[in-house]
């Protein structure tokens, strides 16, 4: 470019005109800013601060906590661009998750499902088996693949979005996008917090007793606390004995998760890998099964309890928004309400089998 100079003065080496004060002038002259350091907190931060409002949210309107957090989480997708944020979010999503999993094992001892009696755990097996063939084959009958299956039927049988995340570690997102499992979520979520106000209606209009509320309720509710509480929405007989079918449930966590990694094996494996590698177990699906052996063992303070079902709660709530922050709403739309369909029809075969169930072994 031919420079235009008067005398000794370089006109268009200097500001333009525009910029009065230099600030342009100076901002090119600075030398770049040092690349800052990846650590976990950036992504990790806007995770803690979006749980945060999404427990306010709930516990003042009464809404899905899971529900609103990925809601959250998807509206904060734009901060995933951001090169900063993925260590934390990664952090968020896997790490939070297995202790969230961990701890959920104080809930449960093998003396509650001993009490639950054979012919009722019996028939509870067969729901769960039938809801996760539902899954499987509502997968296959729209088109989608048998790994959207498997995470609709298994959150659905076992604990909703606790048992969707424990599976989804075991699919791995190289064989289900994270968009499809978001869809997922919110679906489960929307679900469980449905038949909790519909369940205990459904079963005062069919005149069932407190035994067959209870099972119908705890048996075919997804998450935890919403079935707890549809059973003592019924009664309090209810309530007592849906928290004992439900915490049977979350106790075959990981035998489910156990035979799904057998049976297609994790994501980085090779077909032809000896039995042993396929037999090789997430850490956090051996400590959740050595936390309820331990609490089958030895007495857990409540208060101990409690605090370890709220911190799973939070640490659940802090991966499952880090996971729809990770959701492009893009190939979200692209996908549809397809990935949804599986979820619908176990949840309703799961309803069937529950109440066919309570009316058998009442």
């Amino acid at each position: 470019m031919e420079r235009r100079t008067t005398g000794q003065i370089d006109w268009v080496s200097l500001p333009s005109a525009a910029d009065l004060f230099g600030e342009m002038h100076l901002a090119e002259l600075a030398p770049a800013p040092a690349p800052q350091r990846e650590t976990v907190f950036h992504g990790l931060a806007v995770c803690v601060i979006a749980a945060a409002a999404a427990a306010w949210l709930s516990e003042h309107y009464h809404f899905p906590i899971i529900l609103l957090g990925l809601l959250i989480g998807l509206s904060l997708s734009f901060v995933a661009k951001d090169p900063r944020s993925h260590m934390g979010l990664d952090f968020a999503s896997r790490t939070c998750l297995r202790f969230g999993v961990v701890l959920l094992g104080l809930q449960v001892t093998f003396g509650q499902i001993g009490s639950l009696g054979p012919q009722p755990f019996a028939a509870l097996l067969a729901i769960m088996t039938v809801t996760f063939l539902a899954g499987i084959a509502g997968a296959k009958l729209v088109g989608e693949s048998r790994y959207t299956g498997i995470l609709a039927g298994g959150a659905t049988a076992i604990c909703g979005a606790s048992a969707a995340m424990a599976l989804y570690g075991i699919i791995g997102r190289e064989r289900l996008s994270q968009s499809q499992f978001a869809i997922t979520l919110v679906v489960v979520s929307l679900a469980s917090a449905l038949a909790m106000s519909l369940y205990p209606i459904l079963a005062e209009y069919l005149d069932l007793t407190d035994s067959q509320a209870g099972f119908l309720i705890g048996a075919s509710i997804h998450d935890v606390a919403q079935a707890i509480g549809g059973g003592y929405a019924f009664s309090a007989s209810a309530g007592s004995y849906a928290t004992i079918v439900k915490l049977s449930r979350v106790a075959l966590l990981a035998p489910v998760v156990i035979l799904t990694g057998l049976a297609i094996g994790s994501a980085q494996s090779k077909g032809d890998d000896p039995i042993w590698k396929r037999l090789a177990l997430p850490w956090f699906i051996v400590a959740f099964f050595a936390v309820v052996l331990a609490n089958s063992m030895v007495q857990v303070p409540a208060d101990l309890r409690d605090a370890a079902l709220n911190g799973s709660k939070g640490l659940l709530l802090i991966a499952v928004i880090a996971t729809a922050m990770r959701s492009r709403l893009d190939l979200l739309m692209e996908t549809g309400l397809k990935p949804a369909i599986p979820v619908t029809i176990a949840t309703l075969v799961s309803f069937v089998a529950s109440l066919a169930s309570a009316y058998l072994i009442s």
